[in-house]
């Protein structure tokens, strides 16, 4: 079971950037996106079902980030537009086995991370 995390990397304040979270080995009830700050806790940004079109949003980047997914690839994206200094962090995709959830400790797989940084 594997969550591939990949297109993070360095953009200035306005542009956007797209992620993506490669599953393979099993399917899941959910995908996160959570992102990490230097010296920060783990927040929840994104979340969509795996088998539905229900999608959940952290408050602070609703009209600015897009989860979707591609059912085919077993790949789901973050977009990411209008980004700001304070989305700097790592990003992590994690896969939930039987939930809906906004809580990191619910996600039992975790892919290893994609660091995004915004330049003012």
């Amino acid at each position: 079971v594997q969550l591939q995390a990949s297109g993070g990397g360095l953009v200035q304040a306005g542009d956007s950037l797209g992620l993506s979270c490669a599953a393979s080995g099993r399917t899941f009830s959910s995908i996160g996106w959570f992102r990490q700050a230097p010296g920060e806790g783990r927040e929840f940004v994104a979340a969509i079902r795996w088998g539905a079109r229900l999608t959940n949003y952290a408050d602070f980047v609703k009209g600015r980030f897009t989860i979707s997914k591609d059912s085919a690839k077993n790949t789901f994206y973050l977009q990411m537009n209008n980004l700001a200094p304070e989305d700097t962090a790592t990003y992590y995709c994690a896969g939930d086995k039987t939930g809906w959830s906004i809580r990191p400790e619910r996600y039992e797989v975790w892919g290893q991370g994609t660091l995004v940084t915004v330049s003012s």
